[in-house]
């Protein structure tokens, strides 16, 4: 994290400082020494947002789940293998 506003810095310099250090990338908002939420630019957002499959209103979470691309790479066999094993230990 190199791009880091302190909360005190925010309040003290307000929308200026989050101005300037968009300049930079994503900003990491730090609140008592500990990372508390990043800020990005609204192009980084959209490009983030429009990456993922949004789920239509009338789809339910299963069907959403289904549609999604396979990130794995093992086959159901051998998943289904791996599984039988830790069931008889």
């Amino acid at each position: 994290m190199n791009n880091v506003l302190t909360v005190a810095e925010l309040k003290r310099r307000g929308m200026a400082a989050i101005e300037e250090g968009l300049q930079h990338g994503p900003i990491h908002i730090m609140k008592r020494n500990r990372a508390a939420a990043v800020v990005l630019s609204e192009e980084e957002y959209q490009r983030l947002i429009h990456g993922r499959t949004q789920p239509a209103p009338s789809m339910t979470a299963m069907q959403w789940l289904l549609q999604q691309p396979s990130a794995g790479t093992r086959e159901k066999a051998e998943i289904d293998s791996s599984l039988a094993e830790e069931r008889n230990w």
